[in-house]
């Protein structure tokens, strides 16, 4: 799944998966999966969409560790439509690595592990770029990726007009501190948005239009809407939200 970013597509070239079975020091411990290397647009997983990469059986027992090998050829397809190259320093050499805590596969048991990719966060722009320089040397992905169990099962959802304001949604957890944010796009058909995969608790919603309104009409407004509370098993719906 993703939270996504000021892009059109963010291309993540995924060549191994892999899993660890044993203590954190321990070499030996990691299990390559029965994973096909693919191009993955993680802009095409958003409110709700997920891809299914791996499906396997494991011995009962804890799972460590999760290791994505990332392959030369990521980019990112910007709002002006051209394309960078996507530097990966980590992710093709020891890998991008994700720590899993009180992760266990009990026996007869489907389990679940979904990684939501946080592209706002993720993709970060080196701060001596300029439009001059070599688009290759532009974005560096420093990943910031949370891993949701299935014990995670609050959702929220609700649609936003005008649907041409094409909002950011971010879903802020202030129940807890600090606050954990979470963050989504409208669908640019339907305006409709979707946080799946939520830990319970109390938030607060807010809009963001990344677009400008038409000549002639009032400007598209930040909305924060809040005190909402989410709860396991139950999805709630925000309704319309109106961003004029």
């Amino acid at each position: 799944m993703d939270a996504p970013g000021d892009f059109q597509k963010v291309v993540l070239d995924v060549q191994q998966i892999e899993v660890h079975l044993k203590e954190e020091n321990d070499p030996e411990g990691w299990k390559l999966l029965p994973f096909s290397a693919q191009d993955i647009n993680v802009l095409d997983y958003v409110n709700g969409r997920s891809a299914l990469l791996v499906s396997t059986d494991f011995e009962p027992g804890a799972l460590k560790e999760i290791r994505l090998k990332l392959g030369p050829n990521s980019y990112v397809i910007g709002r002006d439509e051209q394309r960078y190259e996507l530097k990966t320093p980590s992710g093709q050499t020891s890998g991008v690595k994700l720590k899993l805590a009180n992760v266990a596969v009990q026996e007869h048991q489907k389990f679940q592990l979904l990684l939501d990719f946080d592209v706002a966060k993720s993709v970060v722009e080196r701060g001596n770029w300029r439009p001059s320089n070599d688009k290759k040397e532009r974005y560096l992905l420093k990943p910031v990726i949370r891993v949701v169990t299935q014990e995670l099962r609050a959702a929220l959802r609700g649609s936003v007009t005008p649907v041409a304001a094409k909002p950011q949604v971010l879903a802020i957890r202030s129940s807890i501190t600090p606050a954990d944010t979470f963050s989504t796009a409208a669908d640019a058909t339907t305006g409709a948005f979707l946080f799946s995969g939520l830990p319970a608790g109390t938030y607060r919603v807010e809009f963001f239009p990344t677009t400008s309104a038409p000549t002639g009409q009032a400007p598209y407004k930040v909305v924060s809407v809040p005190n909402k509370s989410v709860v396991n098993d139950q999805t709630l719906d925000l309704g319309q939200i109106k961003l004029d």
